[in-house]
Order: C-alpha cells, then structure tokens, then sequence
C-alpha cells in the first residue's frame, strides 16, 4: 500500500455518530467506508480500539490484545438476537441522557448504558452459548490472549480495584489465581464473569471482522495504530510482570514517557511500566510476536507509535512528578520486528518518527524499511528548516496535514497567520493569489501533490473545522478524547470535491 500513491482520512471510531453517546460499530461506520469509496480514499486509519483505563485515552489501556466494549454497536446486537427488542427498549428508557450527548463522546453516559446492555445479552445468551459453535471456536482459536485477560477483567470486576499489585495476594500471579478454589467451582461468580469477559471479546471481534470485511470489499485499507506501551494496570503486565521493570510487588520502578520537546516544557510523564528487554530477547520477543500477530489479524496496516523507543527510550524514576528528570536508555533495536518477521513475514508498518528524533532512529527505520511520517503544520514555523515541507517528501513516506495530537489544520492556520502578522510567510509562497477556494482545500491539495505516496487527513481538516474540533493535547490530562463528527457531514459534494482532488493529484488506487 505505502508503495502506491493513495489517500486517506483520520478518523477514530469513538467520532463517529450514533445515538448512544459515543461512534460504535455500527450504521455510521458503515456509511464512512462508503463516503470514503466516493470521496477516493483508500485508507481509514483510526486510532487503538483496545479498552481503556481512566482518562479514556485509547493509548492507555488494560489489555493490548482485546477490543473496547464501548465500540459495541447496540443496533447491531439488536438486530442479531443477542438481546431482545423489549429488554432493549427498557434499556433505552433508563438511560435517557444518551441524547444529549451529540456533539461529543459521553464516556460515563455510554459505558453505564453498555455495560447494562451487555449484561442483558449475556444473562439471554449464556445457555445458547455453549452450544454456538462460532463462539467455542472464537475461544479456542484466541485463547493464547483470551485466557488471561478474561481472567484479569473478571478479578478486575468483582475485587472492584483496578490495580492488581492491591488484589489478594492469591491473585498476584496468574499461576495462583488460576488454582484459586474460587475458579474451580464452575458455577462460581468468577467463572461467570469470565464467560462474560470472553462473550464481550466474541461480539467485538464478529463486529469488527464484519467492519473490516466490508472496507475491504469497497477497496478501503484499515490502518490500526499500535501503543508502544502499556498500562501498568493491564493484562498484559500482570500475565506477564517478568518481562517488564517491577520490584517484588509488582509495582514499576522506572517509567516511560518523553523528555521536554515542543508539546510540553516539562516533557510528558506517561507512567507505563517499561520493558526489561534483556528478558524479553531470551524468549525470542515472544510477547511481541503475539502483539504484532494479533494487530495484523486486525488491520491491514500498522502505525507503530513512538517509533523512537525502540532505537533509545526516556526512563524515568517511578516517583517523579515529571519527566524532566528521566535518562535515555538504549532499545531493542530491530531485534522485536525481526523475530516477528520471522513468524509473520513483512510487516506492514509505518513508523511514528516524530519529535526531537536521532539519526539512530532513522538508520533504524531505514534498516526495517519501515515509511517514516511527516506532518505539515511541522514544515512551516522556521523559514531554514523544511524537512516536515511537502516539497521535500519523499514517495517512501506517510504524510499528514496534522495528526490527532495536532490542532485542528484551520485552527493552526488562523493562529500562525496572527502570530506572523506582516512577518514573511514561508507557506503562503505556495498559495496560489486569487483562489477562492476554502483554505482547508488548498492545504490539502499541498499535501496531496506532494511526492509522499500516502497522503492522510484528519476529518476534521477535511470538514475545515477548528480548535474545538481538536482530538488531543498531549500534556493534558483531561478534556481530550471527546470529538464527535455530525450526522450530517458525508455529503455527495464533499465526496466529489475530495475525488477530483485525489485524481488530480493521481492518488486513485
């Protein structure tokens, strides 16, 4: 795909309309993948699907490998049998704020209605399932990651403590929770909650293959973004605590973050744990190779966010209250994607190479033949310095006007342009005098001729939308993540503007 000139469009599931306060699988992601095929687009990347923890960042969440019931369409469920039209609409009725949620994401809203729903589904399926071959064959087939995160959710869910390090001490290991006398008891509360967990799991990986599929079918690639870390309170580490840096309690002693760049004076303080890559070469990155197994069963192609960490990483101390005092440490290198391509073949990857980045990084991504990114609102701020200009991308490349960390493309514009005032502009000798068409366009079309062979744009810069469009501060803590498009955005001129604009720009596939 990156070989062959294409465009695309960002835009994550939660963004989407629907009527239960947040975008699902449902009707309106269907009706993208179409707006997508009329408007000549090729690829639909959106950001990780995986559940996530407080703060509802999609880069921060309990399990790498399962999908957020949240994104759980309520109609299609509906519509499938898995629950019944009453149950439903009494459902509907106790939950009656879901409505006004339209113009953003109402993630406490959304999670209480499905969690409900969920549960009405489970309790009017639970004795068919054991007869429904597609999902014991789901179970088997994904039980090398289902197991322990069903398990992990189901402790999660009935200790009502998300930090495992404060579970039992007979939950601490996996091991020892597996031969707790509570799981042994088939008709216990816990094995309950894990046939539940693996039920949930089922429906999103039935609505998601179907989504998927029907992309596909319209010649639309899914482009998945993957973390390069995860939550400490995950299933991942708990299943896996010695292939990450914890004392003998569990608990990290250093994490990950960034140190002070141009997003933050302070640098950004994620708080993933971070690896212990010495004990991860010694079993042949086998957890990657899962990792990396189950994103390309997902996806078409791969965005490795925080490419860089896998060349050096920012480690800081676990009781830092910012990153300003962290250390930079020495990576895997290509080791983790070479021992997945000895299982996987090529991987279809583009590396996330932002920010203050090392000629090391990029001998690296080079050595993996991996696209590097450039983003646009980047390529204008410094007259000398045009690495992140469109007239210098390269064809191996993936080019964005901005990413979901950016500011919206007419909000960056608006802000320059006063901060700039009768200062020389670098960006405007590009533009030609007299256009009248929408300036939103225009940059587009910049990205759009440009050499770079794939060519993304957020939806919001293709609706020319501003600052309160935005998906993402980097830094912030709260108040990100909440965006949601209008029902009413996929219209026939858009599509047809966006088409010639892609055939002009010979990025038809």
């Amino acid at each position: 795909m990156t070989d062959i000139r294409s465009a695309g469009i960002l835009l994550h599931i939660t963004s989407l309309p629907s009527r239960f306060g947040i975008g699902d699988l449902g009707a309106a992601a269907y009706e993208f993948v179409d707006f997508l095929c009329d408007a000549g687009q090729s690829v639909w990347q959106i950001l990780p699907l995986c559940p996530t923890t407080e703060g509802n960042s999609p880069y921060s969440s309990y399990s790498a490998f399962a999908g957020n019931k949240l994104l759980l369409s309520a109609d299609k469920l509906l519509d499938q049998g898995w629950i019944q039209a009453q149950t439903f609409e009494e459902l509907l009725k106790q939950h009656p704020n879901l409505e006004s949620s339209l113009g953003k994401v109402d993630f406490e809203a959304a999670a209480h209605f499905k969690n409900d729903l969920l549960k009405a589904a489970f309790a009017e399926s639970a004795d068919k399932l054991k007869h429904n071959d597609s999902y014991n064959q789901f179970c088997r087939a994904q039980g090398w990651w289902l197991d322990d995160f069903a398990l992990f959710e189901a402790l999660r869910v009935l200790t009502g403590v998300d930090d495992w390090t404060n579970w039992p001490s007979e939950y601490h290991d996996p091991t020892a929770a597996i031969e707790s006398a509570a799981l042994s008891d088939s008709n216990s509360e816990l094995s309950k909650e894990i046939e539940f967990s693996k039920f949930k799991q089922f429906l999103f990986e039935a609505q998601w293959s179907q989504l998927k599929n029907y992309a596909n079918q319209k010649g639309v690639s899914i482009c998945g973004d993957m973390p390069i870390f995860v939550a400490h309170e995950s299933a991942d580490v708990w299943a896996n605590q010695s292939q990450f840096l914890l004392d003998e309690n569990g608990n990290s002693t250093a994490v990950a973050g960034v140190p002070p760049d141009y997003f933050s004076e302070t640098g950004q303080l994620w708080g993933n744990p971070l690896y212990d890559w010495q004990a991860m070469e010694a079993d042949g990155f086998k957890w990657w190779c899962r990792r990396f197994r189950r994103a390309l069963d997902q996806f078409d192609l791969l965005r490795v966010d925080h490419f860089r960490g896998f060349d050096r990483y920012w480690k800081i101390p676990a009781d830092a209250e910012t990153a300003a005092k962290g250390t930079w440490e020495s990576g895997p290198g290509e080791k983790p994607f070479r021992a997945a391509q000895q299982e996987l073949g090529q991987l279809p990857i583009w590396a996330e190479d932002l920010g203050d980045i090392d000629q090391t990084v990029h001998e690296l991504r080079d050595r993996l033949e991996f696209p590097t990114m450039r983003v646009m609102q980047f390529g204008y701020s410094d007259p000398n310095d045009d690495f992140h200009r469109h007239t210098t991308f390269q064809p191996h490349c993936v080019a964005y006007t901005g990413t979901h960390d950016n500011d919206t493309l007419m909000s960056w514009f608006e802000l320059r342009r006063e901060s700039l005032g009768d200062q020389h502009d670098v960006l405007r000798e590009f533009l030609e005098a007299g256009n009248d068409e929408p300036m939103h366009l225009q940059l587009i079309e910049l990205l759009y001729q440009s050499a770079a062979n794939v060519a993304i744009v957020p939806l919001q810069d293709v609706l020319g939308l501003g600052n309160d469009a935005r998906m993402n501060v980097p830094g912030q803590a709260e108040g990100n993540w909440h965006w949601r498009v209008a029902g009413d955005f996929a219209t026939a001129d858009l599509a047809k503007q966006l088409r010639v604009m892609v055939v002009v720009s010979n990025r038809m596939t």
